[in-house]
């Protein structure tokens, strides 16, 4: 198959993260983020902005991020992605951290076996 030099601008990607629950354990949740691909020359500025600590997790989840599917509400409704949504979701700890890491990984391809 050939490789096409212009692709879709966005993919969507399963993101993982684990819940404390009561009696000490964690749930595993899982949703589907919508992402938009960015130039190999921002994905360093990203990189670099995440070392030197001017940028947080939230802040790149924020420009990274452009939909999802699998969010619903307490009555099982679907969440619709929304800017105001994405910063009630990017509130609760540690799931914008999984959302950066998820995003990395999914361009980093499939690992090879040695």
């Amino acid at each position: 198959m050939a490789f096409v030099l212009k692709q879709d601008d966005r993919f969507t990607w399963p993101i993982s993260f684990d819940v404390p629950v009561d009696g000490g354990r964690h749930q595993r949740q899982t949703f589907d983020g919508e992402f938009i691909r960015v130039s190999q020359s921002r994905l360093r500025e990203l990189g670099e902005a995440i070392q030197a600590e001017e940028a947080s997790d939230q802040d790149i989840a924020r420009e990274v991020m452009v939909g999802w599917s699998g969010i619903t509400d307490d009555d099982g409704e679907e969440v619709p992605f929304s800017k105001a949504a994405l910063d009630r979701l990017l509130d609760i700890p540690m799931l914008a951290t999984a959302i950066v890491t998820t995003y990395f990984k999914s361009l980093q391809g499939a690992k090879t076996k040695n």
